[in-house]
């Protein structure tokens, strides 16, 4: 292939750490653009320079951050409800049980009973920080970035 010897603003160099390239091959980037007959589209007309932006090569770091703010737009919200982990009457037991003082599921005849409740440690307890739906989940991206 051929290549086309592209100067890189050395401004941009110094902003940006990642290494430009300083050859683009032809199979990339082609120096003419096929202009076409509007009534007869397969009768060439003539040909135009392409723009000198179109044969810079893509940012890695802005094709990464903008595909990962798109991606972002096809979430749903999640969350845990608010009642989940305290929906049973338990109370602590107090001092004096050599048990810790957390709150304990009532009643007697099942497993269930005497059990910690409530406490983001305990099992079935309710979670530390519980998810919320209004959680920030969309991302605005302009639309020159997306292009």
């Amino acid at each position: 292939f051929r290549s086309l010897k592209v100067e890189v603003n050395p401004v941009w160099e110094k902003i940006f750490p990642f290494r430009f390239p300083q050859l683009v091959t032809m199979a990339t980037a082609r120096p003419v653009v096929s202009v076409y007959n509007f009534e007869n589209p397969s009768e060439k007309s003539s040909t135009v320079v392409m723009p000198h932006v179109l044969t810079m090569p893509l940012r890695p770091d802005l094709v990464r951050e903008v595909h990962k703010n798109v991606s972002k737009n096809a979430r749903q919200a999640y969350a845990v409800g608010a009642k989940v982990g305290y929906d049973t009457a338990a109370e602590s037991w107090g001092t004096g049980r050599a048990v810790a003082r957390i709150p304990r599921a009532p009643g007697g005849g099942t497993h269930r009973a005497g059990q910690a409740t409530f406490g983001n440690q305990a099992r079935g307890g309710g979670m530390f920080n519980p998810t919320r739906v209004w959680r920030r989940w969309h991302r605005r991206v302009n639309v020159t970035q997306k292009r």
